[in-house]
């Protein structure tokens, strides 16, 4: 009697670097995954997802109109059953913590080796979590006892790579085109950043960057 084969796992890529997207898809389908649908942005993530019901969702967590942290909440209200993996160049533990509150079952770090990739599919669609090791503390922290202001924990995606940005030196025009974004845009998370923080120069917004790993300069210059 022939033996019935498991169903391979369907996954669903969210990345606005076709190349990425390109590189991950040839990895899971040589290793017997399924990719059902990919998409470059959230709305049409959010679209394809819902006819398609993949297993996983590995999505990075910046994005073109919106960020990574809210595509989360929004897929797991959307599709509840379908797991949500993050895959993302950042590694600092604020990040991090933002996707695990979000609704995001792991994260997977760009710069490892993609077998980890692989892994945390297979581990979060069995019911399990993915995280960094290292971070586990910070992600059990309960967000009602984190201090209210201060925290990168309110801060989007996309405005900790503003911050990040801002404090390695870069002007609201370079930012902007860095991030494919308009200066106002920038100028306009720029003035988020400042309200959020309550830090109002660039050498404060470097100290917080700083204290916070989000950037390795040492000496900030007053601005």
């Amino acid at each position: 009697m022939k033996v019935k084969k498991p169903p391979k796992l369907r996954v669903f890529l969210v990345d606005d670097h076709p190349s990425v997207r390109d590189g991950v898809r040839s990895f899971l389908l040589s290793h017997s995954l399924s990719v059902v649908g990919e998409a470059s942005d959230a709305e049409e993530a959010l679209r394809k997802v819902k006819r398609l019901r993949p297993d996983v969702v590995v999505l990075d967590i910046t994005l073109p109109t919106l960020d990574g942290g809210e595509l989360a909440r929004r897929l797991r209200r959307l599709v509840p059953k379908t797991r949500i993996l993050a895959f993302s160049i950042h590694s600092s533990v604020e990040y991090v913590v933002r996707m695990a509150r979000c609704g995001a079952h792991g994260y997977v770090m760009k710069h490892k080796p993609t077998v980890q990739l692989l892994d945390a599919i297979k581990h979060v669609c069995q019911g399990g979590l993915f995280f960094p090791a290292d971070m586990a503390d910070a992600i059990l922290v309960p967000e009602s006892k984190l201090p209210p202001t201060r925290t990168t924990g309110v801060l989007t995606a996309r405005e900790l790579e503003v911050l990040t940005l801002l404090s390695e030196g870069l002007a609201n025009k370079q930012v902007a085109r860095r991030l494919g974004i308009s200066v106002r845009t920038a100028e306009t998370h720029r003035e988020r950043l400042s309200h959020k923080l309550n830090i109002l120069t660039v050498a404060g917004l470097t100290r917080y960057a700083i204290q916070h790993g989000l950037t390795t300069l040492s000496q900030p210059a007053e601005t």
